[in-house]
């Protein structure tokens, strides 16, 4: 029988680096998946991911644990983790402008990169939907919608009551459901 996070997390607290080895396979993968909904790009959810698990092992003590999971408390940090990488970027690519650009680099693109080329360009038209929601909404959409964490987590780990998060996520889905109509209207 496997060990509980609860289990493996008191382990982290105490330091061994293995029980948070075997979180960070229970979870990665979710983390991973979390972190491209809130960022748009496979490439930037693989840094995110990684300083997400880093920001948590050095915060290991102040993990809130909801039902036993550490889940919840992860994608919070992952959440945190790419507002600031966010930011970062942002700063990088002003920064990249004002480089002048290369000539002759031609390169040939594989059917992987366009397909992750068309997966970040769908996310970046959700996430330019999702960014017009209020803070509380998104984070409600990103943890029970994208992530599949359960009300009563999430509710858990935001601090609220269940009954308010569900408002809120059904919220966040009409808005959004009517900023992609209007959006793919004006396309046309």
């Amino acid at each position: 029988m496997s060990p509980t996070d609860q289990e493996l997390w008191s382990a982290t607290v105490a330091g061994d680096a293995t029980a948070f080895a075997v979180l960070f396979d229970r979870y990665a993968r979710a983390v991973y998946n979390h972190a491209f909904k809130l960022t748009g790009s496979w490439s930037l959810a693989e840094d995110v991911t990684q300083s997400a698990f880093l920001v948590a092992w050095r915060r290991r003590a102040d993990a809130r644990l909801v039902d036993g999971s550490a889940l919840p408390w992860l994608l919070v940090v992952t959440a945190n983790t790419a507002r600031t990488e966010s930011r970062s970027a942002r700063r990088w690519f002003a920064l990249l402008r004002r480089l002048p650009a290369e000539r002759g680099t031609d390169t040939d693109l594989s059917d992987e990169v366009a397909a992750r080329v068309d997966d970040e360009q769908r996310m970046r038209t959700i996430l330019a939907a999702v960014r017009r929601l209020p803070r509380a909404e998104r984070e409600a959409i990103a943890l029970c919608v994208w992530s599949g964490v359960s009300y009563a987590d999430a509710a858990a780990v935001l601090g609220i009551s269940e009954t308010g998060l569900r408002s809120r996520v059904s919220r966040a889905r009409a808005r959004l459901a009517r900023q992609l109509s209007d959006d793919t209207t004006e396309d046309r």
